[in-house]
Formats: C-alpha cells, sequence, structure tokens
C-alpha cells in the first residue's frame, strides 16, 4: 500500500466492531440455550475462526451481514469436532476455547498458524490442570493442545500476569467446575467476559481484584448490539491528532473502562478529546470528537498498561510526533503478541528517523522531530500495518506499508475509511 502525506482528515465515521466482544458474544452465545442475536458482528478474520470452530462442534451460526444468529445448544450441547480445531491467527480464540474445552465430555485438538504457533500457551495450561484439566501442548507450551474433556473443580488461582486471555479461560472452565472458582488478578485487565457471563444469566461476582464465577446450571439466549472497537478508533484518533486540520467524530465507540487508558494517556499528552452521547448497557459506549492537537511526552507504565496494551503501537506513532520524551515500560506482553510489537515499532520508527531505544519492557521515544515516509516493514501484524499507516499519513513524503493485508484480521475496512475521511 503506497500512502501519501494527508492534508487533513475531516468527517464522521463509525470503526469496525469490537473484536473482543465480538468473540466472547459467539462462544457465550453457542453454550447459551436458545437463539442469540449478535448486531455489528465484526466480520474479520480472527473472530471468523472462532465461528468456525463452533460450526465444527455442531452449532448452527448464520452470518447475514453484520448479523450472527447462534443455535445455542445449552453448557452441553456442543459436540465433538471431527477435525482439527483451526484458530488461525487469533490468540483470543486460542486462548479462551482451551478453557472451554477442558470440561467438555469429548477431546480435542487446537492448532493455529504458523504466527499462533509461536505463541505461549503454557500460562493457560498450568490453571487448568490445577483444576483437574488433561491438557497438553508441544513442549508443553505451544498449539496443537490436545485437549481430553472431563470434570473440573473450582479453584482460586493468583495470575502471574494481567491477562484477560488467561483470566477468560479460567472464567469460562468455571462456568462447569464444582463449586466456585476465583480468579485474583494483579492489574485490572479488559471485562468483557464478566460482563458477558452475567449478562446471560451466569453467577459472577467482582471483588476489587477477585473475579468469582460459581458453577451454571443454564446460560439464557440473549441480543448483543456490539460498540465499536476502541482499539481500532485509536488509530484514527492518532491519526486526527497528529495530522494538521483535522477534526473527527467516530460514533458508537465502545467506552468500557477498562479499555479506555488510550482516552487517558492522549489526554495526558495533549489531546482534544471529548465523549458525547455516552449509554450504559452491558457494555458502555459513546462517540469521540477529536482535533488535531499539540502533544507532548509522557511516562507510561504501570496499571495503565493492561487498559491499552493493544494501543501502545499506535501510541508509539502519537510519540514521535509529541514535543519531548516519552517512556513506554512494563510493556514485556508486547514481545509475544502476532509479532514482537516493541522490536516492530523500534524498527519502524527508526526507519523513520525518529530517535527510539527499546528494552525489554517498552521503549524510549524522542519526538518533535522530522518523521520521514519510508518503506514499513509490517511482520504481517494488523496492528503494526495500521500504525506505520498512520504514520504515513503525517510524515514528510511517500511511504510504502507492505503486506497491508494482514489489517484485513481485525479491520477489513480499514483504508475504505481512511480514504472517506481525507480531505481532497
Amino acid at each position: 500500500m503506497e500512502i501519501n502525506p494527508s492534508k487533513g482528515l475531516q468527517g464522521t465515521l463509525t470503526v469496525a466492531a469490537d473484536k473482543s466482544i465480538s468473540h466472547r458474544a459467539v462462544i457465550l452465545g453457542s453454550i447459551a440455550k436458545g437463539k442469540t442475536i449478535i448486531r455489528n458482528f465484526l466480520n474479520g478474520e480472527d473472530c471468523l475462526s472462532t465461528v468456525d470452530c463452533f460450526r465444527e462442534m455442531g452449532i448452527p451460526i448464520e452470518i447475514q451481514g453484520d448479523q450472527v444468529s447462534i443455535e445455542g445448544n445449552g453448557l452441553y450441547g456442543l459436540k465433538a469436532p471431527k477435525s482439527i480445531l483451526y484458530t488461525g491467527n487469533s490468540g483470543t480464540t486460542t486462548r479462551l476455547l482451551c478453557g472451554l474445552l477442558a470440561p467438555q465430555r469429548f477431546s480435542s485438538v487446537i492448532d493455529g498458524d504458523a504466527s499462533i504457533r509461536k505463541r505461549p500457551m503454557k500460562r493457560v495450561i498450568e490453571p487448568l490442570l490445577k483444576m483437574g484439566g488433561i491438557i497438553y501442548g508441544t513442549n508443553e507450551d505451544y498449539v496443537p493442545i490436545t485437549i481430553k474433556g472431563t470434570e473440573l473443580e473450582g479453584i482460586e488461582y493468583a495470575m502471574p500476569v494481567a491477562s484477560a486471555q488467561l483470566k477468560s479461560a479460567i472464567l469460562l472452565a468455571g462456568l462447569y467446575a464444582r463449586g466456585k472458582t476465583t480468579v485474583i488478578e494483579p492489574k485490572p485487565s479488559r471485562n468483557h467476559t464478566e460482563l458477558m457471563i452475567n449478562g446471560f444469566g451466569g453467577s459472577l461476582e467482582v471483588e476489587k481484584n477477585r473475579i468469582t464465577v460459581r458453577q451454571a446450571d443454564e446460560l439464557l439466549c440473549r441480543e448483543i448490539a456490539i460498540p465499536g472497537d476502541i482499539s481500532s478508533a485509536a488509530f484514527f484518533m492518532v491519526a486526527a491528532l497528529i495530522i494538521p486540520n483535522s477534526e473527527l467524530r467516530i460514533e458508537n465507540v465502545g467506552l468500557n473502562k477498562t479499555r479506555t487508558g488510550i482516552i487517558d494517556v492522549l489526554r495526558t499528552m495533549g489531546a482534544s478529546i471529548v465523549i458525547e452521547n455516552f449509554m450504559d448497557e452491558i457494555e458502555p459506549s459513546g462517540d469521540l470528537i477529536i482535533r488535531s492537537s499539540s502533544l507532548h511526552g509522557v511516562e507510561i507504565g504501570g496499571e495503565l498498561i493492561p487498559r491499552l496494551i493493544d494501543e501502545l503501537p499506535v501510541l508509539a506513532v502519537a510519540a514521535a510526533f509529541a514535543e519531548g520524551r516519552t517512556v513506554i515500560r512494563d510493556a514485556g506482553e508486547l514481545k509475544i503478541k502476532e509479532s514482537d510489537r516493541i522490536y516492530a515499532m523500534e524498527s519502524g520508527l527508526k526507519k523513520a528517523g525518529v530517535e527510539v531505544t527499546s528494552a525489554a519492557d517498552g521503549m524510549t521515544i524522542e519526538g518533535g522531530r522530522a518523521v520521514r515516509g519510508a518503506e514499513f516493514e509490517t511482520w504481517k501484524d494488523h496492528r503494526i500495518a495500521m500504525s506505520m499507516a498512520v504514520l504515513a499519513l503525517a510524515a514528510e513524503g511517500k511511504s510504502i506499508i507492505k503486506d497491508s493485508q494482514c489489517i484485513k484480521i481485525s479491520y477489513p475496512d480499514f483504508f475504505n475509511t481512511l480514504s472517506d475521511i481525507e480531505r481532497r
């Protein structure tokens, strides 16, 4: 994809539906009793991998545009898959299925693409073993993962890292485990699974950093409207802030407090971001109004990190255009995403002439200097690709984004949306 500097972004847009919520809606809808309707579903490759896995386990799922209908068969209505459950590039699908499949009455095997085969799974396997699960990965840590369904016992588990995927896997297993299952978080992570379990009629309680789920008798179908993904909105937010003469309204964005770290940090950097039309249903949402702003460097770390882990690549782009130094720390999790995102962003920013120094858990960026266009690698990572596209829009000169088709994983219409809001 060739990108030239933008003259400004103007207009109103909606962004791709929330990927995390889309995954969880399919999972909970498939084990609930009756027909679940999902509106504004994300038809990205990752979420479609989740759909394919549940179809393989006998769940009728119909997709018409962005609406999904699921005929759920109840907690024990899944059938033994006839082939390997292929999760593609989706870490969410892979890890959450481990928790859901451990207590089923059949055996299964999970596998993914080359990227997923490099991502560690031991952190999910260990607590499931403590619950009595029979589950093992290749070399203990990687897919393919074999799961022999068995009865589980509830446990109390202190998570070694703040991870919504790990937490969700344990909570899904806890829906089936005898007694109650308690997860203790070191720091708050996104809570979509907790909200959705209660939304489908489960029994889940949160007390500070302790989340407790009880064995469920049944989950009940429902209708769900999915808001726009703040992780997808983040690219347009940063683009509007760093490109002069820009003003955007992004409608119906998810504003779950466990996900809005990106807004908090950008405002601290000096960003003009206004929230209007706030609504609070299962998931809170609202409209964002973003205007071009002069940004300055900040420190990003600690409890903020789980609330914006997926947005850190594009925050690194914002830092390149901000005056002064930005330090990102406590983000070692970036190294085990779809790519090593610390290395990937350091490499891309240096190609653009930005002074950046990486560390094991983050990077330091010296911003406010000239940023030039270049030919950027994406490492076939959708968030790296979109981040470098945002940088290219504000850089001096033409840029090339290699392997840009990887964006289809989470935002198939990204470039079309961008074209609609560029000033001519």
